[in-house]
């Protein structure tokens, strides 16, 4: 068989975190299974595929979930499970490709160009990949195998669970001609209707279009829908990570109001933001702050700090002044900041920032302490009557940020 020009793997793990639960608890297994915040606020992080037939899926709100499927087991989700699997599957991926480009905790692209003696034609090289995932660690992947990077993350979702389908380069467009126009990237709420009043209804609508005509009436977005229809997409498997910035963003048990409550939230933010930001080797050159009210409307406020910074003193400060721009009386359903225009620590230009060290000193202290103690074992007096520690950091992919010794994420 005559070589590919390209061969690009998407690998997503089915149902990631609702499987982890179901393989660590026997007694879930066959069941639906909703995994996201007790009670009935904050949004489902996955559903099993046992729930999925009542309409129930990710991002979708807990009440609404609960309404449509009234006997699913509700599991608070445990991060840190998560992680640990997620680094045994980009392991996995590691022994296939030094080129891993990890898109989330349970998916990534896999660059195999030229692999074919290794392992084998595409479709051999997709089944060594489910089954060394699935004896990393009991769960099943879905792969999707194609000559671009966009034709395989469709065909990794084609088949799902445990899907393997494989669109040589020259059968994707024909391929991808029947589905539906959704299905590419870009086509959100606001767009399908636009390209429907066009006459669009699939994907192979788009591909026979005068790229012209969809440009006149989308601009630039008609030019990237008609590239894609045609499975042109030229973009590479990114090894390195840029991190734009680090935030933390809490859906909270109860909606808050006073200042007081929101800056609570706000210096649980900052202590792990800062947290993570120093773990990097970063500095922070601005602070933004996010407030979603309970008519789901988000608010933004940012700020650039006077000098790039890594405490989370001087994030809550940046923050707090930020509060003050802010003209919605509220209640807030979720409480978020984010430091952005991110760059190295030991750069030149930062070597006089932290003169007064005393402060960054007792938070490195800390740092030291959940390293080797665990993330429960500080938490500020004042938090002692609420839950939550200073280092409790949700979800991320920090842990990608050294593959093999090397470093491979980088700022802005």
């Amino acid at each position: 068989m005559r070589s590919w020009p390209r061969i690009i793997v998407h690998a997503d793990m089915d149902a990631f975190y609702a499987a982890v639960e179901q393989l660590d608890d026997p007694s879930l297994r066959g069941k639906p299974v909703l995994v996201g915040p007790p009670g009935y606020r904050g949004v489902v992080l996955t559903a099993s595929y046992e729930a999925r037939p009542y309409g129930v899926g990710s991002a979708m709100s807990v009440a609404e979930a609960r309404r449509r499927c009234p006997k699913a087991i509700m599991v608070a989700p445990r991060f840190d499970r998560y992680q640990e699997i997620s680094e045994q599957v980009m392991d996995t991926f590691a022994d296939f490709s030094p080129s891993v480009e990890a898109l989330s905790l349970d998916e990534a692209f896999l660059e195999m160009t030229g692999s074919e003696h290794i392992f084998g034609p595409p479709r051999a090289m997709g089944r060594k990949i489910k089954d060394a995932v699935r004896e990393a660690t009991h769960l099943d992947i879905s792969v999707g195998i194609s000559g671009t990077k966009y034709v395989a993350k469709v065909a990794s979702a084609h088949d799902k669970p445990d899907g393997l389908t494989v669109v040589p380069p020259d059968e994707a467009v024909p391929w991808l001609a029947p589905l539906p126009i959704t299905r590419l990237w870009g086509v959100g709420k606001k767009t399908a209707p636009k390209l429907q009043a066009l006459g669009m209804r699939t994907i192979g609508d788009i591909a026979s279009t005068d790229e012209n005509y969809l440009i006149n009436h989308l601009g630039s977005a008609g030019a990237h829908f008609y590239k894609l229809a045609n499975a042109t997409d030229p973009r590479e498997v990114l090894r390195d990570r840029s991190a734009k910035s680090i935030g933390s963003d809490r859906t909270l048990s109860r909606d808050v109001s006073r200042r007081d409550e929101i800056e609570m939230h706000l210096r649980r933010a900052a202590d792990r933001i800062a947290r993570r930001v120093r773990a990097k080797n970063y500095v922070a050159g601005g602070i933004r702050v996010r407030l979603k009210t309970t008519k789901f409307e988000l608010l933004t406020r940012q700020r650039q700090l006077a000098k790039p910074a890594d405490t989370a003193e001087i994030f809550l400060a940046a923050a707090r002044q930020l509060l003050d721009e802010f003209n919605h009386p509220g209640p807030f359903r979720l409480v978020g900041m984010a430091a952005f225009a991110l760059d190295w620590r030991d750069q030149p230009l930062q070597l006089d920032l932290f003169e007064a060290s005393a402060r960054r000193d007792l938070e490195t202290t800390i740092d030291d302490l959940i390293d080797r103690f665990g993330r429960d074992v500080v938490m500020r007096a004042r938090d002692l009557s609420h839950s939550g520690s200073v280092s409790a950091n949700g979800v991320n992919l920090d842990f990608l940020d050294h593959r093999q010794g090397e470093r491979v994420t980088s700022p802005g």
